[in-house]
């Protein structure tokens, strides 16, 4: 997996079909030397090489440097930009030394005159063809060292092309929208400045030559930074031909005082390569993620069917209620039920509350011990809604510890859905959280928490730290909820830890490995869901997406779904139902039962099985996806219309990731198919009329 070809000076990290190189330059650099799919012997990979020398100025020459100081005569993006003790800002790091130990690369850097080291690390993932990489700032000095920037690292695509660029952009309500350009010979720049990860623009991209790649074919360079915090990915095109992208912990506002034996570890990014599309991108990731990323707990554990009770009740939640749900819940086979905001503190509404995690004894004077107990006789899991890193001004815990939350003294504190973010730099308030929520958890039997954090930074002092470590909230924070969380499942590894931001905002790889699945986004109108679960699958798993059935005339919308429709969308994901139950006829609740019945049976191909997009919603009246079980024996697709005009016939359905010599059968079909078959000329959809859906299941024939 990992060469090293001395007289040459590079060093070679293979996949079963990718590869990454890097070489020494006759500088003392380190150099990225190739990137792409894998060659068939170590002397194909390319030595450092000299992209571009200026001839006026002496020093500036441009290598393809994977981590460049700031310093010298450099000009593009640096990843690490320090001030040491005596008021230098200029870095001139050379190479040291190398290690290779238990499949990780390690290279070695110093200032040359500065006692500050930095070690790059790179590790190869075959089985997906990905790479990780993040490196380590260290000061190995007696006196604090500044860090104003400390990204990941840089990678070049190669040069004299022109390239695509692919990402997910959005806002509330519409996250992880498929997006596009044209790489102009300029600076690009993908981030979030908000505290969390963000609706707005998530952490990754994809690169194609041309704009040629399409789903199931051509050549895509990638990427994905895990990290829940300010991010930025920085992505420069300039006249010489060459593509740089570099990426980690946004410097905006940005300073890490650097104390002498400490050292700064950035993000993780993810890096790879395909041949095969865009597709092939989607399907890398998401294994990566099912059986790397997430916490191992529940990594190959089957998501249980939700029920969530916000919509039903809002904040006026108490127990009588919860239970006449959670039974409505359990008859329709219902296995998680979760209470929702509302049980806790003197909230009656989002002005008060926050921050006081104890139970509300007149809403609920058994404690929630007759609640739970009730949950479980009816064969269901107990969950429970928490905001752990928010506070509102009218609690017990602001009163008390007012100078917890992030503020600046001589300003107002702008006020966010009526709630202030507390400090998770703080070790006090760190622990604090830590009790409250451990003692909750150890004294109920509480299966799911639902983690939100329903609002972005403002004001983001933190007054009673030394200034020049004031700026180093935007990181901590994020660590902290990474600390918080990691303390939380081993003491409760039987807990799912969902993540949620006001929908969408905070998933990325960072946040995967604590959490078990997130919350995609507030709109769940299943039309609009399903253009934000196509650009979510371009990233993330199904396995993680937590999909509801809510009500047939959307909030968000105004539009009228049928119930059926609704449910076949929630399906493509982990299923759950947040609508009012109380208002459900007996027929809506056997046709839930019946639907519910028929996801169990399919939901190990959904949440584990390879995913295929076979017609996009963007891109014409039908849009449908398809889920392919492990071992290629049985699949199940999706299928939906939005409209039927002019009375057009609607295409054949292609079918992927089928067994080409295999014969299948189609649920309600005699005649067997061949996969070739069903992959090159389709199958007929008999829709007619608007928003129709169909689940259709495919199974390796019992041929004698």
């Amino acid at each position: 997996m990992i060469k090293h070809d001395s007289e040459r000076k590079i060093w070679v990290l293979e996949g079963e079909r990718f590869a990454y190189a890097l070489g020494l330059s006759k500088t003392g650099t380190i150099i990225q030397t190739y990137f792409g799919a894998k060659l068939p012997y170590l002397s194909d990979y390319p030595e450092p090489e000299l992209i571009a020398e200026y001839p006026y100025t002496v020093g500036s020459e441009v290598y393809q440097e994977t981590f460049m100081g700031f310093g010298k005569a450099s000009y593009t993006e640096p990843c690490l930009k320090a001030t040491f003790e005596d008021g230098v800002r200029d870095l001139k790091l050379v190479f040291i030394d190398f290690k290779i130990s238990d499949g990780v690369l390690s290279l070695q850097m110093k200032d040359s005159f500065y006692p500050l080291e930095v070690i790059l690390h790179y590790k190869i993932i075959p089985a997906y063809d990905l790479l990780e990489m993040h490196s380590e700032v260290i000061n190995c000095g007696n006196a604090n060292i500044l860090l104003e920037q400390a990204l990941t690292g840089s990678l070049y695509v190669p040069r004299d092309e022109a390239y695509r660029l692919t990402y997910l952009s959005g806002k509330w309500a519409g996250e992880t929208q498929l997006s596009h350009t044209q790489l102009p010979d300029t600076k690009l720049v993908l981030e979030s400045r908000r505290g969390t990860t963000s609706h707005f623009t998530n952490p990754f991209f994809m690169l194609d030559r041309d704009s040629k790649s399409q789903e199931d074919h051509g050549e895509v360079y990638f990427g994905a930074l895990a990290f829940s915090g300010n991010w930025k990915i920085v992505i420069e095109k300039d006249r010489l031909g060459m593509v740089k992208i570099s990426a980690g912990t946004n410097d905006f506002d940005f300073a890490w005082n650097l104390k002498p034996g400490d050292n700064f570890v950035t993000p993780i990014l993810v890096l790879g390569f395909v041949k095969e599309g865009f597709g092939a991108v989607s399907r890398n990731l998401h294994r990566y993620q099912r059986e790397e990323v997430l916490p191992a707990e529940h990594r190959s554990n089957p998501r249980k069917v939700l029920y969530n009770s916000w919509e039903a009740t809002s904040f006026d939640v108490n127990e009588d209620q919860q239970i006449h749900l959670a039974k409505i819940a359990a008859s329709i086979g219902v296995e998680l039920f979760v209470m929702d905001d509302g049980w806790f503190g003197a909230r009656n509404s989002d002005r008060a509350g926050l921050g006081d995690w104890v139970v509300n004894p007149v809403k609920f004077p058994n404690g929630l011990h007759r609640l739970i107990r009730e949950v479980n006789e009816l064969g269901m899991d107990f969950g429970l809604w928490i905001e752990p890193e928010m506070v509102n001004p009218d609690s017990d815990l602001y009163r008390t510890h007012p100078d917890w939350v992030y503020h600046f003294p001589t300003r107002d504190s702008t006020l966010i859905r009526n709630q202030l973010i507390l400090n998770l730099a703080r070790a006090d308030v760190r622990q604090y959280l830590f009790e409250s929520i451990d003692r909750l958890l150890s004294d109920h039997n509480i299966r799911f928490i639902k983690w939100d954090m329903n609002r972005n930074f403002s004001e983001p002092g933190y007054p009673s730290a030394p200034r020049e470590e004031q700026k180093e909230i935007w990181f901590r924070h994020a660590e902290g909820v990474y600390e918080l969380a990691r303390k939380l499942k081993q003491a409760h590894p039987e807990v799912i830890f969902q993540s949620c931001s006001g929908g969408g905002g905070r998933v990325d790889l960072g946040i995967l490995r604590y959490f078990d699945q997130v919350w995609t986004s507030d709109n769940t109108d299943a039309f609009d869901r399903l253009k934000i679960q196509e650009g979510f699958s371009y990233a993330y798993c199904s396995k993680i997406m937590e999909s509801w059935v809510t009500d047939e005339v959307s909030w968000i919308s105004s539009r009228k779904l049928t119930l059926t429709y609704r449910f076949h969308c929630a399906m493509m994901g982990n299923l759950g139902i947040g609508d009012n139950l109380l208002k459900w006829s007996p027929e809506e609740q056997q046709e839930a039962r019946e639907l519910i019945y028929l996801y169990k049976e399919i939901r190990h191909i959904v949440q584990d099985g390879d995913q295929y997009r076979l017609k996009s919603p963007s891109q014409g009246p039908l849009a449908s996806v398809m889920y392919v079980g492990e071992q290629q024996e049985e699949a199940v697709v999706f299928a939906f219309l939005h409209s039927r005009n002019f009375n057009n016939n609607l295409p054949r359905l292609r079918l992927k990731g089928l067994r080409s010599e295999w014969l299948y059968q189609i649920d309600g079909l005699e005649q067997l198919f061949s996969g070739q078959a069903l992959m090159a000329i389709g199958i007929k959809l008999d829709f007619n009329g608007d928003f129709q859906s169909k689940v259709i299941r495919i199974s390796k024939a019992k041929t004698p």
